[in-house]
């Protein structure tokens, strides 16, 4: 598997989310990370209906799926529509955010794998410090001083990578537990 920890990563962009794409593609690449492009590039016809959000979005999750890589960045206009179509495949944990608390906190509470910006929405250098907080950062990282938030998180993502949803409904639309772990919410202590 390509890791974070080695540098590499698989994007993809539709034409909408192409420009946004290129600003944190070449940024990460000045950091030495080894970038997979599967959407829009330089060369793309804009007529090629394979680029479409949709069809990015499953290709690169199927990257995910496949274990051939850790983690992933998608770019669309919004976001929604490329990362809707990666959780189509099994074992990818998608995400949409604007923002770099969001960005930390989708890796750090819920182990995003994919995680998507929305062109129309994050301007280019937003984007470069959202995919370095993301790409620098893993699930429970930087909430050591909250008791079980690591194993809490970690517990909702093995139950959501089990998850059936004919079982979930034979069960009368209960989740069998694979455990518990008492968690509230709790404030940062002072430095």
């Amino acid at each position: 598997m390509k890791t974070v920890k080695d540098k590499y990563l698989v994007v993809g962009a539709d034409f909408a989310g192409y420009p946004l794409k290129e600003a944190v593609v070449a940024h990460l690449k000045e950091k030495g990370w080894k970038i997979t492009d599967l959407g829009v590039t330089a060369e793309s016809d804009p007529e090629d209906t394979d680029n479409m959000f949709h069809r990015v979005g499953l290709r690169v999750g199927s990257k995910i799926s496949e274990g051939e890589f850790e983690r992933a960045l998608l770019f669309c206009g919004t976001g929604m529509g490329i990362h809707i179509a990666a959780s189509k495949c099994p074992h990818v944990h998608a995400g949409v955010v604007e923002s770099v608390p969001a960005a930390l906190r989708a890796i750090t509470g819920n182990g995003v794998n994919v995680l998507a910006m929305g062109a129309f929405y994050v301007a280019p250098a937003m984007g470069c410090d959202i995919a370095d907080a993301y790409l620098n950062a893993e699930l429970g990282s930087g909430y050591e001083w909250w008791k079980n938030f690591y194993e809490f998180h970690k517990l909702a993502i093995d139950e959501l990578e089990q998850f059936d949803y004919e079982t979930y409904k034979n069960n009368g639309f209960r989740l069998e537990h694979l455990g518990d772990y008492p968690l509230k919410l709790e404030k940062k202590p002072e430095a």
